[in-house]
């Protein structure tokens, strides 16, 4: 598969590595010196760019690429898609779109069972929840896109909660999802959920050991929408 990498970064540089380990081939790679790229050189050469940029570039690059026939994955989270205007491009070009707040599986089976649990205690108001998440300290956004998801998981699936707001504390609303964040060192990413009453408690938690789970989901992500339309996610990909 003939790949672009948008984004050298620490991920761009995990991911270059495990695709050539896979036997891929980087066509080419965009960092801030071509942010302006306009892509156009690449139709018909690359198959899928995977993008993991930065959330004021992300839909540029991502929409110069569908304009020009090239599916995108992106990770790069921050930024909301306009997902009709990308729905319509994928028609139009016949090409497709990943997005994924993260792309390791591990993280999507924790969401899985983030959602069952959402719908238990929906009938036992006395579990209070939390969500605390750490990541190394050049990430940009505040609180991480996984943990954004694993709230909207649990607002959809509990009528108990209307909303998340990101807490520096550990003050608790009865109606919105607190997610606390943190910015250390290296981390690559810790989720928790936390559900306590005055009884007990269940803390479910997912630790990234290294980026190689990212970039594989990544380009596990580029092998599935190889030559498909339409807009996909983590779900698709996992059948979930």
């Amino acid at each position: 598969m003939n790949i672009a990498i948008i984004g050298y970064g620490k991920m761009g540089k995990e991911i270059e590595r495990l695709a050539l380990e896979m036997r891929h081939n980087i066509v080419v790679i965009i960092d801030v010196d071509k942010q302006n790229a306009s892509f156009s050189e690449f139709r018909g050469i690359v198959d899928v760019a995977i993008e993991f940029s930065i959330p004021s570039a992300a839909e540029f690059n991502i929409i110069k690429c569908l304009e020009n026939g090239i599916s995108v994955v992106t990770g790069t989270t921050g930024w909301t898609p306009n997902y009709e205007q990308i729905q319509a491009l994928c028609d139009k070009n016949k090409t497709a779109f990943f997005k994924a707040s993260n792309f390791v599986i591990g993280v999507n089976a924790f969401i899985t069972i983030t959602e069952k649990l959402a719908k238990i205690f929906e009938k036992y108001p006395t579990y209070k929840i939390k969500i605390e998440e750490t990541h190394h300290i050049q990430k940009l956004d505040k609180p991480s896109g996984t943990a954004v998801t694993l709230a909207e998981v649990i607002i959809n699936n509990n009528q108990r909660f209307s909303g998340w707001k990101l807490s520096e504390n550990e003050t608790q609303d009865e109606n919105y999802i607190t997610i606390k964040s943190e910015r250390i060192g290296d981390v690559f990413g810790d989720h928790k959920i936390i559900w306590e009453s005055p009884e007990d408690v269940i803390i479910l938690q997912h630790s990234a050991k290294s980026r190689r789970g990212f970039a594989y989901g990544a380009l596990m992500a580029a092998e599935f929408i190889k030559g498909k339309t339409g807009i996909y996610s983590m779900k698709d990909l996992l059948n979930i």
